[in-house]
């Protein structure tokens, strides 16, 4: 069990951390830059650009804080370390990230069934996220655990989504919107319910060791 935990986290962290790079290599603040050149109609409506460095470039934090966050040793090792990246990590999701996906949602053009999956994962990443805000304030350890797991398996969409869009490009058209919106679907429902299925097995052990 271990060495899998250990392969888990090398995967998770060769995944992340490029992304993340790539991601803050916006902070040149070019809005022609990359993927921006493609956007240039919903930049012009004054909405899409705050959302976008909001969303993106909060998310590549995230992304990489949630790591030692989610590390049992470390979170014992440095709890004080802990409880100061999970604030940023609250924060940087219900003040930034959350918001900036949710409005970069009504840009996408790719149909009704692509919107609602981002739509609805903005909204389920603020709930999971000030659910376990909510239950740390309260002291219940275990719930604030739970949600907290819930909220990173949304965060993990991030690289789920470029992992399936990198593997259907070779094969599918991704301008095809039922594609796009099955990908998009795919890119979080899956680790959530792969979340829950963890959650639920944890439990069962634990009651089963005490």
């Amino acid at each position: 069990m271990k060495v899998l935990r250990l392969l888990g986290l090398g995967l998770l962290i060769l995944l992340a951390v490029p992304l993340a790079i790539n991601a803050l290599t916006y902070l040149n603040f070019d809005v022609h830059y990359s993927f921006l050149k493609l956007k240039q109609q919903a930049i012009a409506t004054g909405w899409y650009l705050p959302a976008y460095y909001s969303h993106v470039l909060m998310a590549a934090l995230i992304l990489v804080i949630g790591i030692f966050q989610i590390h049992e040793e470390w979170r014992q090792r440095w709890p004080a370390v802990h409880r100061s990246l999970g604030k940023v990590y609250v924060f940087g999701i219900l003040c930034l990230a959350a918001p900036g996906g949710f409005i970069m949602s009504f840009f996408i053009h790719r149909g009704p069934w692509v919107a609602a999956s981002f739509i609805l994962q903005c909204v389920s990443w603020t709930v999971s996220t000030y659910l376990a805000l909510h239950y740390i304030r309260k002291g219940e350890i275990a719930q604030h655990r739970q949600w907290m797991w819930r909220s990173y398996s949304l965060t993990l969409a991030a690289i789920t989504l470029r992992v399936y869009v990198f593997m259907s490009s070779w094969s599918l058209d991704l301008a095809h919107p039922t594609t796009y919106a099955t990908i998009a679907w795919l890119s979080w429902v899956p680790n959530l319910l792969i979340c829950e299925g963890y959650i639920r097995m944890k439990q069962k052990m634990d009651r089963l060791s005490n």
